[in-house]
């Protein structure tokens, strides 16, 4: 009888320490999970920690560039029109001299 209750015991001690053992390497994980997270948590921030500032600075500069780009804009179609009207002016002059040459060789 001693014996049995013995073995039992024995089995009984061998199944929470093998259940010990598990919930330690479950600990060991959860650790590890815990630090990585923490680790990747950390980088985040470093990353994005500047973000709203970045982002407001590159809206700015794109609002400076638009503004740019208008004046610029503006100024190529003054230039097309400087352009067209050089053109008519020369198309004119050309008609007009062709008509005195016409007349004067006649």
């Amino acid at each position: 009888m001693v014996t049995v209750v013995v073995v039992i015991n024995t089995l009984i001690s061998l199944m929470l320490l093998y259940v010990a053992w598990r919930v330690w390497q479950l600990k060991q994980k959860i650790a590890f999970i815990g630090d990585r997270l923490t680790e990747y948590e950390r980088c985040t921030h470093d990353l994005l920690y500047k973000a709203p500032e970045n982002i407001y600075l590159g809206q700015n500069s794109i609002q400076q560039l638009r503004q740019s780009n208008q004046v610029l804009q503006l100024q190529i179609q003054q230039i097309r029109q400087i352009i067209s009207i050089l053109l008519l002016g020369r198309r004119t002059w050309q008609r007009y001299f062709r008509k005195m040459d016409f007349i004067s060789r006649k």
